[in-house]
């Protein structure tokens, strides 16, 4: 049950937030969780600044003529929003804010291993955020997020070097990020917390962090390729310089599939330590779910080749790569059946997060099936780069990735803050997210049936109904976006304050005040019981 005293005085001097009011006490700390405070606000400003691009570029998409911006200027909005929106929040934003607040927390410890690394790690991604910001201002690059060769090493005039040097640089922020979980994770759990009485979230953060640890150093080096090919012109990709563009979209995708499973794997954590509070069941194949986990990053480094395939790889290359995407279906299958199955018959209680999870499992779900035609190769080679890859990749991205992380924010906040939202307004936004992603891009899968291509910006007339729902539901997309913006910020001075668990939820974080106190915990906590243990029949204290 949870405990609703109100914090005293004293805690509340006592706890992270008030531990030091000064700009400078929390842009010299070193505590995990206010380092994930000033992730949370550098990744909010990126994300509107890369959707403010996607609303442009649906502007333009209204009318089949370009009439708004000119096709140059086109190319630039497509290739800022694929960057900021991929590079500085997709991959980042679980880990960086909900990892780095949770992960000490829920496994006992009093901080991360690498205190001083953690703070680094944020300094270094606004240092690359700042190169890819410079760019936009100086009149931004063109080359799509994917930088494909030669195109962008040898003929692009716009400015590709700050952008391949913020994603560099952004590099690095990744890497200590997941160096110090890797470690903290094994060197620092609680007494009597063994690898299986983990969470499935902080099972999430290993998986990802492992990922992120031996696939970023390969896309480092490729951006590093590109700018000497560039800058010196050394011939490394381009052709007319005795280069190979293959090599480049081999290099790119080898670390870029991986990507795709850093910015998705966090969001099933989030979604299993979701479903089974709000089901109050224990989840359903514990240790399926986190083999699966693993199994999934595993998996990731084995299909790159399966966005090559009319690139001119060999058809066994293709069939190999076909098979194996196949395969990488049946881990994430595996979570979904067992995440239906925790919810079958539980004592469900339809508040803000679960609503999150249902929206993140149902459109994970279509993003996953309709990743089926893109794997098989008779089927790809009509569908490639037309608007049925954009759909699946927002089904997946968007619709499961930024689900989780909202439905992660939305149930950690009162641990976070202290402080209840609105929940009348997060459920309102939750169902306008819902239905405004639907109505975005589930006329993209037809576009893409029908063969209109991506990143053109005019279109045949007979298109142009399809763009405009499209756009219509990008609008109610970007209202269900702003609407938490303002409840969870008016929350910090307006709800009240809730005890230390509001959710009637497992897990050692919920054992601590709300907000966390500086260290944490009074003292370590022991861990003696099994994961989830829910009394089925419990109510959740209001």
């Amino acid at each position: 049950m949870s405990n609703t005293v109100h914090h005293s005085v004293v805690d509340r001097e006592n706890d992270y937030i008030h531990a030091g009011y000064g700009l400078k006490s929390w842009l010299l700390t070193v505590d995990h969780k206010r380092i994930a405070i000033l992730y949370l606000i550098s990744i909010t400003i990126f994300f509107f600044v890369g959707g403010f691009f996607a609303f442009l570029l649906r502007l333009e998409l209204m009318t089949p003529a370009g009439d708004i911006v000119s096709a140059e200027t086109y190319n630039k909005l497509f290739t800022m929003h694929g960057v900021v929106m991929i590079f500085f929040f997709l991959i980042p934003s679980i880990p960086a804010v909900l990892g780095n607040f949770l992960v000490p927390l829920m496994i006992g410890a009093k901080d991360l291993a690498f205190p001083k690394l953690n703070l680094m790690s944020w300094y270094v991604y606004n240092i690359g955020g700042i190169f890819a910001l410079y760019a936009l201002v100086n009149g931004g690059v063109d080359t799509g997020w994917t930088f494909y060769t030669p195109y962008s090493s040898t003929y692009s005039l716009s400015n590709v070097v700050p952008v391949v040097i913020g994603a560099f640089i952004l590099g690095f922020s990744s890497i200590l990020t997941a160096l110090n979980f890797i470690v903290t994770i094994h060197k620092m759990r609680a007494p009597g917390l063994t690898w299986f009485k983990l969470p499935l979230f902080i099972w999430a953060s290993y998986a990802t962090s492992i990922i992120t640890v031996l696939a970023t150093p390969v896309i480092a080096i490729t951006l590093c390729l590109l700018l000497f090919e560039r800058l010196m012109g050394v011939g490394i990709f381009d052709p007319a310089l005795g280069g190979d563009p293959i090599l480049f979209q081999h290099l790119f995708w080898f670390y870029s599939h991986p990507a795709v499973y850093i910015m998705i794997i966090p969001s099933m954590g989030v979604i299993s330590e979701v479903v089974t509070c709000f089901a109050r069941k224990r989840i359903f194949g514990y240790k399926f779910m986190a083999y699966a986990i693993m199994a999934i990053a595993i998996f990731g480094f084995l299909v790159w080749g399966h966005h090559m395939f009319i690139s001119g790889q060999s058809v066994y290359a293709g069939f190999v790569f076909s098979a194996l995407s196949f395969m990488v279906a049946i881990p994430s299958a595996i979570k979904v059946f067992n995440w239906t199955a925790t919810l079958y018959k539980g004592h469900i209680e339809f508040r803000t997060p679960i609503l999150y999870a249902f929206g993140f499992i149902g459109l994970f779900t279509i993003g996953g099936l309709t990743g089926l035609f893109l794997a098989s190769l008779a089927t790809d080679v009509h569908l490639t780069d037309t608007y049925f890859v954009v759909a699946h990749f927002h089904y997946i991205m968007v619709g499961g990735a930024v689900m989780g992380y909202l439905g992660g924010i939305h149930f950690w906040w009162p641990k976070m803050t202290g402080r209840m939202y609105n929940e009348a307004w997060a459920k309102f936004s939750a169902l306008i997210l819902f239905v405004g992603f639907n109505l975005t891009f589930f006329p993209q899968f037809v576009l893409g049936y029908l063969g209109m291509p991506r990143r053109y910006y005019i279109y045949p007339d007979e298109f142009q109904v399809l763009n405009v729902l499209s756009t219509a539901g990008a609008t109610i997309l970007g209202l269900g976006y702003i609407i938490p913006m303002v409840y969870l910020l008016w929350s910090l001075r307006k709800e009240k304050n809730v005890g230390t668990n509001p959710w009637g939820a497992t897990g050692l974080e919920w054992t601590t005040q709300s907000p966390p106190i500086t260290h944490n915990f009074e003292k370590t906590p022991v861990v003696t019981g099994e994961p989830y243990v829910y009394q089925e029949e419990e109510k959740v204290v209001e």
